[in-house]
Formats: structure tokens, C-alpha cells, sequence
């Protein structure tokens, strides 16, 4: 039995009917790319990476205003998480950006200086003597935990220089952080201690202006 052949009319719609199709099928492919790439920059910004822009002359000179940095989340999201909980995300001397303590929605970014102990596991920084507590001193621009002097070989020299007096201490799961700029810096001298759910990242690279690229120290 002979196919009944399709008129030219009949001919022309089927065709539009197939690229119809086609463009429906083109653009649920792209519908997806789209989903997928949103679920892994959102996922990849939430959990691994951010970049931040610093405002302020508070971590001057290793940071100035304008400049765009990468904030490494992972290590500190890990941390948190049963299985990771022995891991530790920072060392004295990081910087850091964590939540103001102070201010709605607003981001500090400042170094690291002394860090709480872990008493759930009885240990402690090298630095601390005793086993649940770690003290920090500011003392007229040096620095003091339990009583050891910090090397502060990345501050220049007229930033050690300050009149201020303060000394905390602090409980685990806290961070006494300090700005580079010592004299115009609000940090832990001001709002005291910082505690770990506040922090978002271990600020690791400068890239922006190109030519200040640098890892961060």
C-alpha cells in the first residue's frame, strides 16, 4: 500500500512543528546550564569562596581601601562539622573577615591574635600555660598572650606604637583580632572578643588592583 503523500501545507507545518520542538528542547538545555551553573557558583560562594572589597585604612599597608580580596571558607565550614571538629581553620596571624559584632550586615576584616582554647579536647595553643584559658594583653602597642610576647614582624614600624591599654580573656570558640593600622582600627580593643559562628573566611589573596596581586600575610 502506496504512503499517501503530504501536501505542501501539510509539509510546511510538520516542519514548523519539528522546529518548534527543537527550540523547546534548546531552550530546556539551557534552562538547565543555567540552574546548574547557579547551584555551583551559589554553592562554591556559600562553602569554598568570596571575594570581599576592603574599605578603610584599618589593615594599612597590607590592605588598603579598594582593594579586592578572595575569603577561603572551606577550612572553617569543615571545622564546624562533627567529623572535622579536631581540625583547626586558623593560626595567629591570619586575617580574616568575619561579621561586625556591632553593626548589622557589616564585615570587619582584621589579623587574628589570640584564639580561645579547645577545652573539649583538653588542648590548647602553644602559647597558653593553662588548659582553659587563654589572656591577651594589649599593652601601649605590644602585644601579650598569657604573657608571651607577639612578634608582630608584618606591621610597620609606627604601628607599634600605641597609648592603649586592654587585656581579655578568652573563652573557647573566641578571637581576639586586631587591625595592622593600630591607630584608627576598631577591633577587639573596642568590641572585644569575636566568636567563631561570625567569621566567614581567611582572607588568602589580593587580587585586585593587578598590580598589587599577592597572597595575603
Amino acid at each position: 500500500m502506496e504512503e499517501e503523500e503530504q501536501s505542501p501545507q501539510e509539509a510546511l507545518e510538520a516542519e514548523r512543528e519539528e522546529e518548534a520542538q527543537n527550540l523547546k528542547r534548546e531552550i530546556f538545555d539551557f534552562a538547565k546550564l543555567v540552574v546548574w551553573f547557579l547551584i555551583i557558583f551559589l554553592g562554591l560562594k556559600y562553602f569554598v569562596v568570596e571575594g570581599y572589597e576592603v574599605q578603610g585604612e584599618s589593615m594599612e599597608p597590607n590592605l588598603s581601601t579598594n582593594d579586592r580580596i578572595l575569603v577561603f571558607k572551606l577550612p572553617h565550614r569543615l571545622s564546624n562539622l562533627g567529623l572535622f571538629s579536631s581540625f583547626r581553620a586558623f593560626d595567629e596571624g591570619d586575617i580574616i573577615v568575619f561579621k561586625s559584632p556591632d553593626t548589622v550586615d557589616k564585615r570587619y576584616v582584621k589579623r587574628i591574635i589570640g584564639i580561645g582554647p579547645k577545652t573539649k579536647s583538653g588542648t590548647v595553643n602553644a602559647n597558653t600555660r593553662a588548659a582553659d584559658t587563654v589572656r591577651v594583653e594589649f599593652d601601649r602597642g605590644k602585644v601579650y598572650v598569657n604573657n608571651h610576647i607577639v612578634e608582630e614582624n608584618y606591621l610597620s614600624e609606627g604601628n607599634h606604637v600605641s597609648p592603649d591599654h586592654h587585656d581579655l580573656e578568652l573563652g573557647s570558640g573566641e578571637y581576639y583580632v586586631l587591625g595592622d593600622n593600630r591607630a584608627v582600627s576598631k577591633d577587639s580593643r573596642s568590641f572585644n572578643a569575636i566568636n567563631d559562628e561570625d567569621i566567614i573566611g581567611h582572607a588568602v589573596l589580593r587580587f585586585w588592583p593587578p598590580s598589587r596581586f599577592a597572597l595575603i600575610r
